[in-house]
């Protein structure tokens, strides 16, 4: 079997791409350090908000360390090794501040956990609580990590995803953390970039999907073959199986994926839990590298893959990123799902699912409207999340990209076209891949910020609001890091530093931020969809656990609200099924919500 489409299209834009490749270069050097210096005003008033990158100055120096793997993979390791950077944003001790994890991706290398001081500092507080020295050789390595109360006690607690032995962490009160993954029942090994919790039966405890990308029996570091790699550029099966882990009290998870209709190999980069049809069941979106998204569709008893029907799964492409966002407030959201564009050689663009009035069987349908929106070319993307920079009342959206930042002056992309144009035999083998010998593979990007015009038009203004770097992104998350009303952006980088981007709104921009607290739900009230009502508008948002690629947001719902509000009501759909309507909203501040009994 031949590539495919994809794969044509790179090797026939390949001869164009070849004249452009040293052009494009060269550019990138020369605008490496544009915009640097940011006119402030000029931001505020044209955009209403600016960012300023103060990692240092918050005592935060993290570098990313990538995985080294088997030495049979050295000739394309860059490649192989290139995601396990990750943040996530976690109140670990209930202090009502934001705290960061980042994970570290090479053996032996140490997590860290940023705790927030309260005063625009962090402190890395992992080695005493036990939750840095967890990449051991021969348990593998950290690629991302996502927080959910499994047990309800008030306490946040962590699930560590791996290329190895996956981990759960029990959170003793804030004081430090126990490994209880023996007795969870997790499988002992896999090779996965994504993880969700979620309540998929409504029961009050949080479940867990786990997407397994290389395949589960492969240790990456003793490998006894290399044909590992994806048996196609658009439809690969052969990648890692996905778990469905039921919560079932006392620390006990069992495994019911195929159980329950979720018995996919493709291989899973990013997935997102959300009810998507209303039906008040979760549903779960998984966004798939080599071949087609997919949407499980939850009835109530099992999920139903139905991508295809909603428009979502027809595609092949790169999925990098799940991220849902009310963007045109109508109270629906939108999914964003990153992919790959390289002008000159591969065009996949970015995909904005906007979904539509009509629906097939019950099933939601949805159009891909990247083009029309603005919101379409990324570069190699990954991570993307929605938030409300400037306070106006509608939600932007920041993009993480960049590939492979080796030499300026190569690029693979001649070599990565002679691989996708091979069958599945010279595809799934990973000595017959060229090597990459110190070249670039879409390295060196421009990050995207993406300004809504109110109208769900989305502007890049990255440069002009402060947001240069060039590192290889990957993960992104958004939180109200000092408590202020402004979302700040924390970006992971692979084999790079952890940049924190904080944020200046127009103070004339009102806000209003809400934390939810479960009690017939899950404590956490992971998977509550609360809709804001004001000024005529709505808008819908959603507490969730892991969302955008390898990352996951500030669990408190943050509204912009613009100048002089008048604010109606705030209606919340609880995961019980409970609908609790909010009254008398004050702005500028965070409300503290408890789910009425």
């Amino acid at each position: 079997m031949k590539g495919g489409p994809i794969a044509r299209a790179v090797l026939i834009l390949f001869f164009i791409g070849l004249i452009a490749v040293p052009v494009i270069l060269t550019r990138r050097n020369q605008s490496r350090s544009a915009g640097a210096h940011v006119d402030t005003r000029a931001a505020l008033a044209r955009y209403g908000f600016y960012f300023t990158e103060v990692s240092r100055q918050a005592g935060i120096h993290f570098v990313h360390q990538m995985p080294q793997l088997d030495p049979k993979l050295a000739p394309i390791m860059p490649e192989i090794a290139s995601m396990g950077a990750s943040v996530t944003v976690v109140d670990y001790n209930q202090d009502g501040w934001p705290d960061l994890y980042v994970t570290n991706s090479r053996q032996g290398t140490k997590n860290a956990l940023y705790r927030n001081n309260h005063d625009g500092t962090f402190t890395d507080v992992a080695p005493q609580l036990g939750l840095a020295d967890v990449n051991q050789p021969g348990t593998g390595v950290s690629t991302g990590a996502v927080w959910g109360d499994y047990d309800n006690d008030g306490y946040p607690d962590l699930f560590l995803i791996k290329w190895g032995r996956p981990m759960l962490f029990h959170n003793d009160r804030g004081r430090g953390f126990t490994d209880v993954s023996k007795q969870a029942g997790l499988p002992a090994w896999v090779n996965a970039d994504t993880a969700v919790w979620f309540d998929y039966d409504g029961d009050g405890k949080l479940d867990l999907f786990l997407g397994g990308y290389f395949n589960e029996n492969y240790d990456l570091w003793h490998l006894n073959t290399t044909k590992i790699m994806p048996d196609s550029f658009e439809y690969a099966e052969n990648g890692g199986r996905k778990y469905l882990f039921h919560n079932l009290g006392s620390g006990r998870f069992e495994e019911v994926s195929e159980k329950l209709g979720i018995n996919s190999r493709r291989w899973a980069l990013a997935a997102g839990a959300a009810d998507l049809t209303g039906s008040g069941h979760p549903d779960l979106f998984v966004a798939n590298d080599y071949g087609v998204s997919e949407l499980y569709m939850n009835d109530g008893s099992r999920f139903h893959e139905v991508g295809k029907l909603a428009g979502v799964g027809y595609s092949p492409k790169s999925g990098m990123n799940v991220a849902f966002g009310d963007i045109f407030n109508q109270n629906r959201f939108s999914i964003y799902v990153s992919n790959i564009s390289e002008p000159g050689f591969l065009i996949q663009g970015n995909n904005f699912w906007v979904p539509q009035d009509s629906t097939a069987g019950g099933v939601p349908k949805y159009v891909n409207m990247a083009n029309a929106l603005g919101a379409e070319l990324g570069g190699w993307s990954f991570g993307a999340q929605f938030g409300d920079w400037n306070n106006d009342g509608t939600l932007d959206l920041f993009l993480t990209n960049g590939y492979v930042s080796l030499d300026r002056h190569r690029s693979y992309w001649y070599d990565f076209a002679k691989v996708t144009a091979g069958n599945s035999a010279i595809i799934g083998d990973a000595s017959n891949w060229p090597p990459f010998d110190g070249c670039s593979l879409s390295g060196y990007q421009e990050k995207r910020v993406w300004v809504n015009d109110g109208s769900g038009h989305f502007e890049d203004v990255a440069s002009a609001v402060g947001v240069t770097d060039r590192h290889d992104g990957r993960a992104v998350a958004v939180a109200d890091l000092w408590n202020n009303g402004a979302l700040d952006v924390i970006v992971a980088n692979q084999g790079g530093p952890l940049l924190v981007y904080a944020n200046h709104p127009d103070p004339a921009n009102q806000w209003i931020e809400f934390a939810l607290q479960g009690t017939k739900s899950n404590r956490d009230a992971i998977g509550a969809q609360a809709t804001l009502y004001w000024d005529g508008q709505q808008q819908l948002q959603q507490v969730s656990a892991g969302s955008g690629f390898a990352a996951q947001n500030d669990l408190r719902l943050h509204f912009g609200l613009g100048k002089d509000p008048h604010r109606e009501k705030l209606v919340i759909h609880w995961p019980s099924g409970k609908v609790q309507t909010v009254l008398h909203l004050a702005p500028n501040h965070i409300v503290p919500i408890r789910e009425a009994q």
